[in-house]
C-alpha cells in the first residue's frame, strides 16, 4: 500500500515539473511583450511631439511667407496706384487742386461766419446791459422828480441827492431814536419797491443765533463749530461761511419767526401810500437765506427801521414826516413795537457794526470820527447787481439812520456805503458825541484820533461772486463774457458832479469797537492838522452857469424803450 503512494507520486513528478516550466515560459513572454508595449508607446508620443513641433514650425513660416506676401501685395498695389497718379493728366491734377481749395475756403467762410455771430452777440448783449443800466438811472431820476417832498428837510434832501450822484438807487435818511423821517430819495424804490436784501440779513441771522444760543455772547463763536472768525469779524467782512453755519443750526422756522419780530415782511407804518411789506424766506433747505437773504425781499426805509431797533435796544419806531409846521412843532417819537428779543443780544451785533465801518466792507471813503456802524450787502436780483448799506451814527447814541439801495452792473455794497458817508459828511454838524457818553456804554468804547483812509486795493468784495448770475444779469448769454459787459459799462459811466461836503473836525473822538478790536492807527502829532470849526451847512444856491465844454451831463436825455428783462428792440 505504502509502495503504491510511491510510485503514484513520481509518476505524477513529470507532469508538475511540465505545468511548472510552461507557467514560467508563459510568464516570462507576457513580461517581453509588455516591455515592447511600453518601448512602442514611448515612441509613438516622441514621433508624435516630433510632427507637432514640425507642424509649429510649418505654421510659422507659412505666416511669414503670409505676411510677407500681403506686404508684397500692398507694396505692388500703391505702386499701381502710383503709376496711375502719374499718369493722371494736368487737368486732373488741377481739378483736384481747385476742389481742395474750395473746400478749405468753405472751412474758413464757416469759421469767419461764427465768429461774426459771436461778435454780435457780445455786442447785442452790452447793448442791452447799457440800455439797462440806462434805463435805471433814467427811471432814478424820473422818481426823484415825482417824489413828495412836503414836510421834509430840504438840506438833508439836497445831500442825499449830490451824494447818491449818477447811482440808480434809493436813500432813507431819518432820526433813529425817534422815528422823524428828514427824507426819502426815490420813494417808488425806497418804500414802494422790495428787492433782496442779500447780506444785510446776517443782521438778523446774527441776533437769532444769539437768542438761540448758537452763538456766545461772550467771545462770538458758534458753539460746536470750530471757524477762524467770530460774531464781530464775520460781521465786519460779511463772511457768509460763518452765518450759513450759524442759520443751519437756528433753522428756517426760527430764522422766520426773528424777521418777524424785527419788522421784516410787513409794512413799517410810514404815513406813505403803496408801501410794500416784502416777503419772508419759505424754502427750508437753502443755506443761503441766511447769508444772502435768498427768499427774502426788504425795502429800502425797512432796512433803516431794522438798522435803529438794534441800536435803540429793541424800540421799533414809527417812521413819519411831518407835512406841516404844526406836525414838526407836535411831533413826538412812537414807538410801533417792543422786539422780543433781550437787549444783550440785539446790541451784541452792533461792535460787528462798527468794525465794518472801521476796518471791513464798508470802511471805504468812511468818515471814522462820526461813529458810524453798519452792514452792507451785495449780491445779483432782478436782472443787475445790489448794492446795500444799512447805518446808523453815532454809535453810542444813534442820531441818524441811514440806508442806501443801489442797482446796476458794477454796483456794491461798498459803493451805498460811500454814498452814505457823503451823507454822514454833510450830517456832522448834528452828530455830538462826548467822552460821557462813550464811557456810558456797555461796550467800554475809548475815544481815539482817526487813521487815514484805506487805499481801494486792500478793500474786499462781500457776498455773491457767481459769475453764471452775472452773465444773466448781463443779458450776455452763453457766446459772451460778463468781463467784456461790466468793462464797457465801466467805460461808459456817466461823469458825477460832486457837490462839496461839509469838512470834518479832526478834534472830533473816535469809537474804538471792543477789547479783541484790530488796533486803530494813531497818526503822529506832527501829521495831525489843526482843529478847525465845522461851518454851518447852508443851503445849496444856484450854480453859476458853466462854460461850454465837450463834456457829457450828468444825465444826458435818453430817449429809449426797454423792459426790465433786459429785451431791447431792434433799431430800424
Amino acid at each position: 500500500m505504502k509502495f503504491s503512494f510511491t510510485q503514484s507520486l513520481f509518476a505524477r513528478l513529470p507532469i508538475a515539473l511540465a505545468l511548472l516550466i510552461t507557467f514560467f515560459l508563459v510568464s516570462t513572454a507576457t513580461a517581453q511583450r509588455r516591455g515592447h508595449g511600453k518601448a512602442d508607446t514611448r515612441k509613438a508620443a516622441a514621433k508624435k511631439d516630433t510632427r507637432k513641433a514640425h507642424d509649429r514650425a510649418s505654421a510659422k513660416k507659412n505666416d511669414r511667407n503670409s505676411r510677407n506676401s500681403r506686404k508684397e501685395k500692398a507694396t505692388a498695389k500703391a505702386d499701381r496706384n502710383d503709376k496711375n497718379n502719374k499718369k493722371l493728366s494736368r487737368a486732373d491734377r488741377r481739378a483736384a487742386d481747385a476742389k481742395r481749395r474750395r473746400e478749405e475756403a468753405e472751412r474758413r467762410a464757416a469759421i469767419a461766419a461764427e465768429r461774426r455771430r459771436r461778435e454780435e452777440a457780445r455786442r447785442a448783449a452790452i447793448a442791452r446791459a447799457l440800455a439797462f443800466e440806462r434805463g435805471l438811472r433814467t427811471e432814478t431820476v424820473a422818481n426823484i422828480s415825482k417824489d413828495q417832498t412836503e414836510g421834509e428837510d430840504l438840506r438833508v434832501r439836497q445831500a442825499a441827492i449830490s451824494a447818491l450822484g449818477g447811482h440808480a438807487g434809493s436813500v432813507v435818511v431819518m432820526e433813529a431814536q425817534t422815528g422823524k423821517v428828514l427824507t426819502i430819495v426815490n420813494q417808488d424804490w425806497a418804500v414802494r419797491a422790495t428787492i433782496r436784501p442779500c447780506s444785510t440779513v446776517k443782521l438778523v441771522t446774527g441776533v437769532a443765533a444769539l437768542n438761540e444760543g448758537v452763538i456766545s455772547r461772550e467771545d462770538g463763536s458758534i458753539k460746536g463749530v470750530p471757524y477762524r472768525r467770530n460774531l464781530d469779524d464775520a460781521l465786519a467782512f460779511s463772511d457768509n461761511g460763518y452765518f450759513q453755519r450759524a442759520g443751519m443750526q437756528v433753522g428756517n422756522q426760527k430764522m422766520v419767526e426773528y424777521g418777524t419780530k424785527l419788522g421784516l415782511g410787513q409794512p413799517t407804518g410810514i404815513n406813505l401810500d403803496g408801501e410794500a411789506s416784502g416777503k419772508l424766506p419759505t424754502n427750508d433747505s437753502d443755506r443761503r437765506i441766511y447769508s444772502h437773504g435768498d427768499g427774502t425781499e426788504v425795502s429800502t426805509l425797512q432796512l433803516a427801521v431794522l438798522a435803529s431797533e438794534i441800536t435803540n435796544g429793541g424800540h421799533r419806531v414809527l417812521p413819519r414826516i411831518p407835512r406841516n409846521e404844526m406836525d414838526k412843532a407836535r411831533f413826538q417819537p412812537f414807538y410801533r413795537a417792543e422786539v422780543a428779543v433781550p437787549r444783550e443780544n440785539l446790541r451784541r451785533v452792533i461792535p460787528g457794526m462798527m468794525g465794518a465801518a472801521e476796518y471791513g466792507t464798508a470802511r471805504r471813503n468812511m468818515d471814522q470820527t462820526l461813529g458810524v456802524a453798519g452792514k452792507t450787502g451785495s449780491c445779483i436780483d432782478k436782472g443787475s447787481w445790489v448794492g446795500l448799506f444799512a447805518s446808523v451814527a453815532p454809535v453810542e447814541s444813534p442820531k441818524y439812520a441811514v440806508a442806501v439801495i443801489t442797482r446796476g452792473q458794477h454796483e456794491r455794497g461798498r459803493y451805498a456805503a460811500a454814498v452814505a458817508a457823503d451823507i454822514y459828511r454833510s450830517l456832522a454838524t448834528g452828530i455830538v458825541r462826548t467822552d460821557r457818553n462813550l464811557a456810558q456804554t456797555e461796550f467800554k468804547i475809548k475815544p481815539h484820533t482817526a487813521k487815514p483812509p484805506v487805499s481801494a486795493k486792500d478793500e474786499e468784495d462781500d457776498d455773491d461772486t457767481d459769475t453764471a448770475a452775472a452773465n444773466n444779469a448781463a443779458g450776455a448769454g452763453g457766446d459772451t463774457n460778463v468781463t467784456d459787459v461790466n468793462n464797457l459799462l465801466l467805460n461808459n459811466s456817466q461823469k458825477v458832479i460832486v457837490v462839496p461836503s461839509v469838512p470834518k473836525s479832526d478834534d472830533t473822538k473816535l469809537v474804538h469797537r471792543t477789547g479783541d478790536s484790530k488796533p486803530v492807527y494813531q497818526p503822529k502829532p506832527s501829521e495831525q492838522k489843526p482843529a478847525t470849526k465845522a461851518p454851518d451847512y447852508k443851503p445849496a444856491q444856484p450854480a453859476a452857469q458853466p462854460k461850454k465844454d465837450n463834456s457829457k451831463p450828468m444825465f444826458p436825455p435818453v430817449v429809449i424803450t426797454y423792459d426790465k428783462s433786459g429785451a431791447d428792440p431792434k433799431k430800424p
